[in-house]
């Protein structure tokens, strides 16, 4: 087996270190790649080719629509093989192979919207009180530092890539240690399309070194980052050091409200968004609707029919075309869920379905529902990031409204009620960046990704995520070749 390779300065390299990581299948734990681990020495020398490529090599010179060019044919190439890339993602991560397909496509999609974005007009003309012609420009931030977490490994990794290209910045991008393969891969596309070198980089390695480093260098100019809370924060404090531009997308605790104003088969329907918006990828998923608020009337009905359609997910290996829910992403994480369905047994929430430990191999847990939940408990405040669902059971739209904003988070949320009025009221007052009303989990490229609170600083996509790596410049221009007012002299 050989060892996979980082990309640094346009070369594929192994680092220095020597050090090798095995690659696990979650679904069979079996080893399934070896890759070079990198080091901060290698993170720093991508850093150094990246400055170089900006400031030096004339990257920060280029025309727009070169580099849209280069994006197109990035796309093209990914459209190709999207094939070969979803067979990859449940190998290395785990998730059903129609959901893998679906992030491929989405990848190649946002290439082609970035690509476009970058010969777009942008900037502002002001009319001023003087003989001044004033406006602004926008300029790439420079040197961009992104760490990509391991739950959608490749279509994170080009909501980073894509604008960050288009915008004319220089690129180190880290993928989660546990999932490098499809980003790799996307790098033997990047090699051959022929960016110049130094300019997109790739470094393989852990968080606390490799990630480290790219938080606390002063020559990476902006850091862009997904995962957990806590190490969003730690990396807030690295990046404060030196004042670097910091994106952060983190953790999500969301609430999925659904009143009673819906007839039983209309309940029905809604209890099957319910059972995606939180088992969707395992339920890790930062806006994963991991709390469902049930008016009280709606419980008896509504629940029964939630958990039977929980027990009838085909849990399995994300090869089989079958499977609905996959395995966690290690044991690790595994036990850190087993770990709070425990708490929440504890805590005297109800058990109503789940909770268990799948299959003699494998890292699987049973789609998992508590009801009888307390604001207070664990499982309903903290974020758990894996198929564990809590119930909670509201009197009104006030009432509602209390509970689901009762969080440090605030990343997405959805209401269901066949009241538009209602609707509109209550998602206004959701404090949270991502909403929908009677549907949960569709995005699109074109809108903006982030959260309220601790779920994060700024966003990601669409206009918003590509402006996230410009500065802007406001130029003022004498119109007047003669000094006038107190600037004249007498």
């Amino acid at each position: 087996m050989s060892v996979k390779q980082m990309y640094i300065q346009g070369k594929w390299i192994t680092s220095g270190s020597g050090k090798v990581r095995n690659i696990i299948n979650p679904a069979t734990e079996e080893i399934i790649a070896e890759v070079t681990e990198g080091s901060v020495e290698d993170a720093q020398a991508a850093i150094q080719a990246a400055h170089k490529a900006f400031y030096v090599d004339g990257w920060g010179d280029t025309h727009a629509r070169h580099r849209a060019h280069l994006l197109s044919m990035v796309a093209d190439k990914l459209e190709k093989d999207v094939e070969a890339f979803s067979l990859l993602e449940p190998l290395n991560n785990g998730k059903p192979l129609s959901e893998s397909i679906y992030d491929v496509e989405d990848a190649v999609n946002q290439f082609r919207y970035y690509a476009g974005l970058a010969t777009k007009p942008s900037g502002q003309v002001y009319d001023v009180p003087d003989d001044i012609q004033a406006y602004v420009v926008r300029d790439a931030i420079g040197v961009a530092g992104q760490i990509v977490p391991w739950n959608y490994p490749l279509v994170m990794a080009v909501q980073k890539l894509a604008p960050a290209l288009a915008a004319e910045c220089t690129v180190i991008i880290k993928p989660a240690e546990q999932t490098p393969l499809s980003l790799i891969k996307l790098f033997e596309i990047i090699d051959v399309v022929g960016f110049p070198s130094g300019v997109v980089n790739l470094v393989l390695g852990e968080g606390a070194t490799v990630g480290a480093e790219l938080a606390r260098n002063p020559l990476v100019d902006k850091i862009a980052f997904t995962g957990g809370t806590v190490t969003g924060k730690k990396i807030m404090k690295s990046a404060a050091e030196t004042l670097k531009k910091t994106s952060l997308e983190l953790g999500g605790k969301s609430p999925n409200i659904v009143f009673e104003d819906a007839d039983f088969e209309t309940a029905v329907d809604y209890a099957l968004y319910a059972i995606f918006a939180i088992f969707a990828n395992q339920g890790q998923v930062c806006s994963a609707g991991s709390r469902l608020l049930l008016q009280e009337s709606l419980y008896e009905k509504f629940v029964p029919e939630l958990v039977k359609r929980a027990n009838e997910i085909a849990v399995g290996n994300g090869m089989d075309p079958d499977t609905e829910m996959g395995p966690l992403i290690s044991n690790q994480h595994m036990q850190k869920v087993l770990n709070y369905i425990s708490l929440g047994k504890e805590d005297g929430a109800e058990l109503l379905c789940g909770g268990d430990q799948l299959f003699e191999k494998g890292f699987f847990i049973a789609p998992t529902i508590f009801g009888n939940t307390t604001p207070d408990m664990r499982i309903v405040k903290e974020e758990i990031f894996g198929p564990v669902l809590v119930i909670q059971t509201f009197k009104d739209e006030e009432d509602a409204i209390r509970l689901a904003n009762d969080s440090l988070y605030g990343l997405a949320g959805a209401v269901f009620t066949s009241d538009g009025a209602k609707a509109q009221r209550v998602i206004r007052k959701l404090r949270a960046g991502i909403t929908w009303i009677n549907t949960y989990h569709p995005t699109f490229n074109e809108a903006p990704w982030g959260g309220y609170k601790q779920s994060g600083i700024g966003r990601e996509l669409g206009t918003f995520g590509f402006e996230s790596y410009q500065e802007v410049k406001q130029v003022n221009i004498n119109l007047n070749v003669q000094p006038s007012g107190w600037f004249k002299r007498k």
